[in-house]
């Protein structure tokens, strides 16, 4: 007898995947293509248009309490987004059959992430954490320590979970932990590599970090909306609700926003103050050349009836108008890269943790990748490349401890007086 072949036997349970339950849905190719019609004709499209616009919202006004409230907030808020977009990639391929085989392997993974958290936000918010505790002598001896171990402390931690590993080994499961063993190193390339430039922006200034994450939103929202009444194109297969229409529109839409929000959220010194320790309390700063207006005639450019004559434009305005051009051309294609993922796993969202957008990773796509060239924007062509004092400070309190910051004050004051009696 011929045995049938296409029942499944009762290993086949152990090739699922546990937490991410793939999409049987069929695109049909003139959706793919979108058959020439508009969006706005599907009728079907109407609600889920409505459901995303009241996440939108919410997460809108959310985001707006958590700028408000400063620095260290937003870097909390970059923590957990980190953590949910962890869990949401863990589970990606994860299996039940083999995970109830390996008690404690989940718990591994989890290891390594706060490793990966405690070695990079360790590194970008030291300096500030020890400017934190100077006035206490205690506390800051007891930090200055734990920073000069800190790297240290961190390879103790990574060494620890690599032997872990090891340890946990079983026999006919080899296969599956190397995978995940990669799986969960690949994930913190991902989300801490590129995620860690967001919290170095946050510090320089919110400004540098929320102009590009608002430029983001502005371009997806503008995508969304110009391809939802005017698409016909198709512009990648990779992502078919994405038109041509949808891109040009969002772009423009996108770079004179940049202008403009520039203008406004460069007049706020909360914002373009940079956070030198990890307090709370209200900033106070010279916001620089790149903050100060300057004023342009339009005579002769404009005709006599316009009313305004002279207009005040920040040079921060010029800078910005690059982040604009990368959010509309570049950025996208973080989305096209998460769009490719999602089909080669053959699931439709990372998670559905927001109503209408799908997981925290549906969102952060083009998020990572803005951030990293906005922070190697503003170290290339904002920063001032030469030495400055705050610079050389920075460099003290976070070399030297605190006795031998006191005798470097001490010998810098007796020269400066011999220098002084010298030129008497």
């Amino acid at each position: 007898m011929q045995k049938d072949t296409s029942t499944s036997g009762p290993s086949a349970p152990s090739n699922r995947i546990r937490h991410r339950k793939r999409s049987n849905e069929v695109i049909p190719e003139d959706s793919k293509a979108n058959g020439g019609r508009l969006l706005v004709d599907d009728k079907n499209k109407y609600k889920s248009m409505w459901i995303r616009t009241y996440s939108t919202i919410w997460m809108i006004g959310g985001f707006a309490l958590i700028i408000y409230m400063g620095h260290l907030y937003i870097t909390a808020m970059v923590v957990v987004i980190q953590i949910f977009m962890a869990r949401e990639l863990f589970n990606l391929l994860r299996r039940s059959q083999e995970d109830r085989q390996l008690p404690g392997f989940r718990l591994l993974n989890w290891h390594f992430f706060f490793t990966a958290m405690l070695f990079v936000h360790g590194r970008i918010l030291s300096q500030r954490l020890v400017n934190t505790m100077t006035p206490d002598k205690v506390l800051y001896q007891l930090v200055s320590s734990l920073i000069k171990y800190h790297m240290v402390i961190c390879y103790s931690l990574y060494i620890a979970g690599f032997m872990w590993f090891i340890l946990t080994l079983k026999k006919k499961m080899y296969k599956y932990q190397f995978g995940q063993y990669a799986w969960t190193h690949m994930i913190l390339i991902v989300v801490f590599t590129q995620s860690s430039f967001t919290v170095a922006n946050i510090f320089e200034g919110i400004f540098w970090f929320l102009l590009p994450a608002t430029l983001i939103v502005i371009n997806d929202i503008g995508a969304y909306l110009v391809g939802f009444f005017f698409g016909r194109t198709p512009l990648i297969k990779l992502s078919p609700k994405k038109t041509w229409e949808g891109f040009i529109g969002a772009s423009v839409v996108t770079i004179i926003s940049a202008f403009l929000l520039a203008n406004i959220m460069g007049r706020s010194q909360w914002l373009t103050c940079p956070r030198k320790d990890l307090s709370t309390g209200w900033l106070y700063c010279d916001p620089g050349p790149l903050f100060k207006p300057e004023s342009y005639t339009l005579t002769g450019w404009v005709p006599h009836w316009f009313p305004w004559k002279e207009i005040s434009i920040l040079p921060v305005q010029w800078h910005v108008l690059c982040l604009g051009l990368f959010a509309s051309i570049i950025a996208p294609f973080g989305g096209f890269f998460a769009s490719g993922f999602k089909r080669a796993f053959k699931i439709k969202d990372f998670g559905d943790s927001i109503p209408g957008h799908g997981g925290i990773t549906d969102r952060m796509d083009c998020q990572m990748v803005m951030a990293v060239f906005a922070y190697i924007y503003h170290q290339s062509f904002v920063v001032p490349q030469s030495l400055s004092v705050e610079m050389i400070l920075d460099q003290i309190l976070m070399n030297l401890a605190f006795e031998e910051q006191q005798a470097l004050y001490t010998r810098l004051g007796e020269m400066l007086q011999e220098g002084i009696q010298v030129q008497s």
